[in-house]
């Protein structure tokens, strides 16, 4: 038992270092091509994809691309490309729970980076896998719904210590939810003092201009970057 332990310890160290070595150039290449990377976390239902919706037609100006990770299907990629991104990617992972750096790597030899300013990658519906792997990405964007409870920064810390900003979707249903939103926030401290909250709708459009605001302002910092 004690060296089949040893063995699953270093295999996992091994496929976390070569994820570290794809997400670094990953970055490097980003850096290169002055493209601001999200990575969109979050758990199935949060709004990922309707937040992509919402964004892309409203960032007049700034090319989109987005690329879509779910274990099965392409239903979501889909919706971006009606909501207006230039460029769509789609990874499979037929049952793993994240993305991985090199799968990233491999999409990024595929699409065209000389064709948007911005770059989304919408990882698995999941709130604990997808934090332990980085992607090269610029930041790490969390989206949690009002509805999913003011318990999940202290069940899932890792995920929330790792972003570097959350959206708190469905504000319109927190009368209906019974979510205590000032604990949910008083949680998010205890666990990441430092994270960006920004409080939405989407389906309302309700502080959807503070969230376009973040982005435009990242994506302009970021073009103007020296290579």
């Amino acid at each position: 038992m004690h060296e089949a332990a040893s063995e699953e310890i270093e295999i996992g160290r091994r496929v976390l270092e070569a994820n570290e070595e794809s997400a670094r150039r990953n970055r490097e290449l980003f850096a290169r091509r002055r493209l601001f990377v999200v990575n969109l976390m979050g758990s199935p239902g949060a709004g990922k994809t309707t937040l992509l919706e919402k964004t892309i037609p409203a960032l007049s100006g700034i090319r989109v691309g987005v690329i879509e990770g779910d274990i099965e299907g392409e239903a979501d990629r889909k919706r971006v490309e009606l909501a207006g991104a230039s460029v769509t990617f789609q990874i499979n992972t037929h049952g793993a729970c994240h993305l991985l750096a090199h799968q990233i790597e491999h999409a990024l030899g595929t699409i065209k980076l000389d064709a948007i300013d911005l770059l989304f990658i919408e990882n698995i519906g999941n709130l604990v896998c997808p934090a332990e792997f980085e992607l090269g990405e610029s930041v790490r964007v969390m989206i949690l719904g009002v509805t999913e409870g003011a318990d999940k920064p202290l069940k899932y810390p890792l995920m929330f210590r790792k972003s570097h900003a959350l959206i708190l979707n469905k504000i319109d249903l927190i009368a209906q939810s019974g979510c205590d939103v000032k604990a949910l926030k008083k949680n998010v401290r205890r666990v990441n003092p430092a994270l960006a909250i920004i409080e939405l709708s989407c389906r309302s459009g309700d502080g959807i201009e503070e969230w376009l605001k973040y982005i435009r302002e990242n994506v302009k910092t970021t073009r103007s970057a020296k290579r």
